[in-house]
């Protein structure tokens, strides 16, 4: 009897294995169907030994007794022993609440970039968090610095155990940036990774002692990606993560040239692992970083189109490996961007996973409000609604919208408005929302009001000339966005009709950037005004 081990990875399958006599050999032979995982075949006495693919650990071992008579074809499985899978109790998360937010400024003028209203009722945070939750991670932590008190309201309302999302054992923190006395601010958030630093002691904690990975998030980004494989994707970043054995993992998307260089960029090898990292290249920096798409598979067409590869601002560390960066590799580096991942890459063992599905940057007015506008669009490429990994917020409590002869196209309109013989296009008109008689909205974004007014005040605030909240009778705004409570009367253009680019008129309550009209949060746009 001839006795036969076989060493398998893990999934591995033999399929109608026989035994067989090699050809013009005398010896006993191996053939099977479904041998692609095999690492190591070792055969005692008269089956010699074979190497399928050399240099691999077995990972499987079986001992297989055949018959030197029975000729008769033996099938058999391999136990499914799966990879090691990413456990969600052993992730954290921490979302970035970023800095001052300039880039989104006057939108960020009194609240922290996470907290920007975005697709009629939503804040950006609830992106991220959302992402997390419907992920299975439920160890968050948020990191504030500027305006946050809107922002920590918002987190306290929706995301706390006795009212919104239930986390079981775990738990949303919000880790504000603090000063002791004698710091004189020296120790306040210089960037990404300063301020992940300044809160290490966190992990150390006992109650964080089961914490194997960190995923640090941004908070101004809208996509939707399920971090620990949960549903039908089989490589999502955790798991890949996992199964690699990354010290770090980023993810990452194709970007054409045009937006590159505001980006982090990574060039990847045929096995997946980043072998450069530039942080927003430009010129023949920016051109050193093409990448050769063979990771990537893509068509002709496509690597034309997106020959860069650019990371997300999503990474994974191993909570030893990021600690050790952190506190003793790079103490003084301040921004993960900049400086901590570009030395990284040639002294760990760090991964790109690549995310192929819709995701944008709205770090900027521009990116900002068209992305907002985009959602409107047939068939959206994003949508906030999914079924399975639905997107969460504040709950209001807000009765239906109600709409009085009204020409609708092309709009999101949320709850709790009220529309009177208005015109609503490709646009998005948020919460507690009002338009009157003959108003038109085109191409705009109307973020909507913290509180009602009724009737009453509303006729009160006519009579004696003031301005209600919401758009007035006979107004016509094009290419705008309307932030929180503004007030906007009788008979007032706003289209820009001069095509300016930039413009401050705090006082006047409006700025423009990029040629898109901002009605400051709170202004008050009296009657027949033309901008």
């Amino acid at each position: 009897m001839d006795v036969c081990r076989v060493g398998l990875l893990a999934n591995a399958c033999f399929s109608q294995v026989k035994r067989r006599s090699s050809v013009g050999s005398g010896e006993n032979g191996i053939w099977g169907e479904g041998i692609g995982r095999v690492r190591d075949v070792k055969v005692l006495r008269s089956v010699r030994k074979r190497s399928f693919s050399g240099g691999y650990k077995t990972r499987v071992v079986f001992s297989v007794l055949t018959s030197d008579v029975n000729k008769e074809t033996m099938v058999f499985r391999a136990p499914m022993f799966g990879n090691r899978t990413a456990d969600p109790k052993s992730v954290a998360s921490i979302i970035l609440g970023g800095g001052a937010g300039t880039q989104l400024f006057p939108l960020t003028s009194t609240r922290a970039t996470p907290a920007v209203p975005i697709g009629g009722c939503y804040r950006l945070i609830d992106v991220p968090m959302s992402n997390c939750i419907n992920s299975g991670i439920n160890k968050i932590f948020i990191m504030t610095q500027f305006n946050s008190a809107s922002l920590n309201r918002h987190i306290s309302r929706t995301y706390n155990f006795g009212n919104g999302i239930n986390f079981g054992d775990g738990f949303v923190e919000v880790l504000a940036a603090t000063q002791t006395p004698g710091e004189a601010g020296m120790n306040w958030f210089q960037g990404t990774a300063d301020a992940v630093r300044q809160f290490t002691w966190v992990f150390e904690d006992n109650k964080n002692k089961n914490i194997e990975h960190i995923l640090i998030l941004s908070g101004d980004q809208l996509y939707r990606m399920d971090y620990m494989d949960l549903l039908l994707k089989q490589c999502m970043t955790m798991q890949k993560h996992v199964d690699t054995g990354a010290d770090i993992t980023l993810s990452c998307v194709p970007v054409g040239h045009s937006r590159a260089s505001d980006y982090g960029l990574v060039k990847i090898d045929n096995s997946g692992c980043i072998v450069q990292f530039s942080e927003k290249p430009k010129g023949p920096d920016l051109e050193d970083m093409k990448d050769s798409g063979n990771y990537l598979r893509l068509s002709c067409q496509d690597a034309i189109k997106y020959p860069y590869i650019a990371s997300m601002g999503v990474y994974v560390f191993k909570r030893d490996v990021l600690l050790k960066l952190l506190r003793w590799k790079y103490p003084k580096s301040n921004d993960f961007g900049s400086d901590i991942l570009p030395s990284t890459v040639n002294e760990h063992n760090v991964q790109a996973f690549i995310f192929n599905d819709y995701w944008e940057d709205i770090g900027t007015i521009g990116s900002f409000f068209d992305a907002n506008l985009a959602l409107t669009e047939q068939p959206p490429r994003f949508q906030f609604y999914d079924s399975m990994t639905p997107f969460y917020t504040s709950p209001r409590f807000l009765p239906p919208t109600k709409i009085e002869k009204c020409r609708v196209v092309d709009a999101i309109v949320s709850h709790g408005c009220f529309l009177r013989e208005c015109s609503v296009e490709h646009s998005i008109v948020g919460v507690r929302s009002r338009l009157d008689y003959g108003s038109e909205l085109k191409d705009t974004m109307m973020m909507g009001a913290d509180i009602y007014e009724t009737e009453a005040e509303i006729a009160s605030l006519l009579a004696d000339d003031r301005v209600p909240i919401g758009v007035g009778q006979s107004t016509k705004i094009r290419n705008c966005i309307i932030d929180m409570n503004a007030r906007i009367g009788k008979n007032v253009i706003i289209t820009n009709k001069d095509g300016v680019q930039e413009a401050d008129r705090p006082r006047e309550g409006f700025y423009i950037r990029a040629g898109i009209t901002i009605i400051s949060k709170n202004a008050i746009i009296k009657d027949d005004t033309i901008i």
